[in-house]
């Protein structure tokens, strides 16, 4: 997809916004294949080493912002207020031709708002997940976004539907799960056995979510280990998470066990494992990719969940179960969600190859459903076309 260039008025400006590491990588990934595309873009904005090492100057950083649940998000307020402030205040000096929102609606959908006001075009990448629960945000999304780039094929009708200008590019994931090292190698460097039946455990990668998920999980752990006394544990640790957060590890019938955690590795710890216990999100697609059978496991606030339950359009929490249209993956969610559970479900799949087959053949259908790769490259190629556009308007006219 291409444009002719207007009137040059110095290099393109592309601001993008996210704020957790999914989104960061999904950013990082756009970064690189704008700046393919166009060498001289220049991308900046709100991110993280993703963000970062795609070649996108990082004028704030996300970390502290990102939390889950309602009552949660207040601690962060303040932190949020002015990192916004910042933002505004940017894009108010430097006019970018482009601002490329990266999921984390809480946030940005207030900063687009403040974008669109100022004339800056709003092109949505990886939008947030309204089909879920809080339906009407779509029609404030109308407002203000000028294109829906989004990476489920079921939601491109969503959006269509509620009027907004969507495209559909497909999932980053599917080109960017990649292990970096084959299972024997990365398994022995962390002192574990190739050979034995690993269990993956990924607590999210969210400070609340970590607290709530990986105590239970910890506690699991020796109940899956007496059923299936070869079972060895793979913890994957997302970035910039507190070594506190991980005190569950320590416990005296945790610490005997063969574990091991990786730090920034998910594709490998997926790669390398036979069965995965994941908390509900962007993992889950990686699970998938990778062709994991998973357990899907989730807890809130008490209050959080209350109202979510109250607004949810789904039955799932799980974003392969979702994409199947059925129950791929089992799911324990908030009080569901115990050591006994887990177990039951992990060695289940473990020690029944019929079941596991089974749960493959809709990861299957769940990775065909994903697209081809090449999303972060079409993504990049229809956010350009949007700034090339606003460019031409603004030479020509001047800014609104």
């Amino acid at each position: 997809m291409t444009a002719e260039r207007p009137p040059s008025r110095g290099p393109l400006n592309i601001l993008v916004a996210c704020g957790e590491p999914s989104g960061d990588l999904y950013a990082g990934a756009l970064a690189r294949e704008i700046r393919a595309l166009d060498p001289s873009a220049r991308v900046y904005g709100l991110g993280g080493a993703g963000l970062r090492a795609g070649g996108a100057e990082l004028t704030e950083d996300y970390r502290g912002l990102t939390v889950t649940g309602l009552s949660e998000a207040l601690s962060v307020l303040p932190r949020s207020l002015a990192v916004y402030r910042r933002l505004v205040a940017l894009a108010r000096a430097e006019r970018p031709d482009v601002f490329v929102p990266i999921d984390f609606p809480d946030f940005n959908f207030r900063l687009a708002g403040a974008l669109h006001g100022l004339g800056v075009p709003v092109v949505y990448y990886v939008c947030p997940q309204l089909w879920a629960w809080r339906r009407g945000r779509l029609r404030v999304m109308r407002r203000f976004v000028r294109r829906a780039l989004v990476i489920f094929p079921f939601e491109a009708a969503i959006y269509r539907d509620a009027g907004i200008p969507v495209e559909f590019v497909g999932h980053p994931l599917v080109e960017l799960c990649r292990p970096q090292e084959p299972r024997g190698a990365f398994l022995a460097a962390l002192g574990l056995d190739a050979a034995a039946p690993t269990v993956a455990l990924l607590p999210g990668s969210r400070p609340n979510e970590v607290r709530a998920i990986l105590p239970e999980l910890a506690r699991a752990a020796p109940l899956i280990r007496r059923r299936a006394p070869a079972a060895q544990f793979l913890v994957a640790r997302a970035p910039h998470l507190d070594e506190r957060l991980f005190a569950p590890l320590a416990a005296p019938a945790v610490r005997g066990l063969p574990l091991a955690v990786a730090a920034e590795r998910t594709d490998d710890v997926l790669a390398a494992s036979d069965v995965a216990v994941t908390a509900s999100g962007t993992a889950t697609v990686q699970a998938a990719l990778h062709d994991q059978p998973m357990v899907i496991v989730y807890r809130l606030s008490p209050l959080t969940y209350r109202l979510v339950r109250r607004f949810a359009h789904v039955d799932s929490v799980g974003m392969v179960n979702l994409i199947a249209g059925r129950r791929v993956a089992p799911e324990l969610v908030q009080d569901a969600l115990t050591a006994e559970a887990v177990s039951a479900e992990v060695c289940g799949l473990l020690q029944d190859q019929a079941r596991v087959e089974q749960v493959r053949r809709g990861l299957h259908e769940v990775r065909e459903r994903l697209g081809p790769a090449g999303a972060s490259r079409r993504a990049a190629e229809l956010i350009l076309a949007e700034a090339r556009a606003q460019r031409a308007a603004t030479v020509d006219g001047g800014f609104s």
